[in-house]
């Protein structure tokens, strides 16, 4: 075995004559890169509440984008309000369905009452050529669509008070502590819920998750000055019978989950 000395030795007789053996020195923390400063607040990257998983459109959705969305898709302007009635060509209630999935559920709303408006707002393809389709085929004229980030509708897409209600149903649980921060409803969404709903309007949210739930409530209970809950203080509400099962909800029951829905009212 050769020692660590013997090697250090080796090292220095193998200098050429004359030659001084200078050793590195040690690096200087101060000459060092500077390191990156972090962004401002501003500048750093949104938390998203989901994430874009594109499934393969199929035939008939391709052509619901070719043919369908024209009519009956927005496309909002950056920092600009839509003006719902010009949009729905007259003044009925608007509400909102945020993250609809497949559209089934407000297809079945929106063609139960053809006094109200509906806008759905999803960032996922398959849904949203899935809805369109819906509409063609119920011959729904009082349902328009979004697909952007609902944060940012919230935030400049819609003016004060313009909506009658919203329905939050069976959003993404992420059910990992540490995922826990991409929940969409938290007390900055509640606030921009109460700029958009009407004094009086309604916000109806559900899920089959129930830690899920647990936190819903506890928002909600917490932002008692914005919503007073219909069904009493700290309480869940029975499913309304014009809510019709969703597919999560379907799996759910199969699952033996319960669900959990919260039915509030804008102060």
């Amino acid at each position: 075995m050769i020692s660590r000395d013997s090697l250090e030795s080796r090292e220095t007789t193998c200098q050429e004559p004359g030659l001084e053996v200078v050793a590195a020195a040690p690096p200087n923390p101060a000459e060092a890169e500077p390191q990156a400063e972090p962004k401002p607040k501003s500048q750093r990257r949104p938390i998203r509440s989901y994430v874009l998983r594109q499934g393969r459109l199929t035939e008939a959705q391709e052509r619901a984008f070719a043919e369908l969305w024209p009519r009956f898709g927005v496309e909002q302007s950056p920092g600009q309000a839509l003006d719902l009635p010009a949009l729905f060509g007259n003044g009925q209630p608007v509400f909102l369905e945020i993250g609809f999935g497949n559209g089934e559920t407000l297809a079945e709303m929106a063609e139960g009452h053809p006094e109200f408006n509906y806008l759905g707002v999803e960032v996922h393809g398959p849904g949203v050529g899935h809805l369109l389709l819906e509409i063609e085929k119920r011959g729904l004229g009082n349902l328009r669509l979004l697909r952007q980030d609902a944060v940012e509708l919230l935030d400049t897409g819609l003016g004060t008070g313009s909506l009658a209600g919203v329905f939050l149903l069976f959003p993404d649980p992420w059910p990992k502590k540490r995922h826990h921060k991409r929940r969409l409803l938290k007390p900055e969404f509640v606030a921009r819920l109460a700029r958009v709903i009407r004094p009086g309007g309604l916000f109806h949210a559900a899920t089959d998750w129930e830690p899920y739930a647990m936190h819903m409530l506890e928002v909600m209970t917490a932002s008692d000055a914005l919503f007073v809950n219909a069904a009493g203080p700290g309480q869940f509400a029975p499913r309304p019978a014009d809510r019709s099962l969703t597919k999560f909800e379907r799996r759910g029951q199969r699952l033996g989950h319960g669900v959990w829905d919260l039915i509030l009212h804008r102060r």
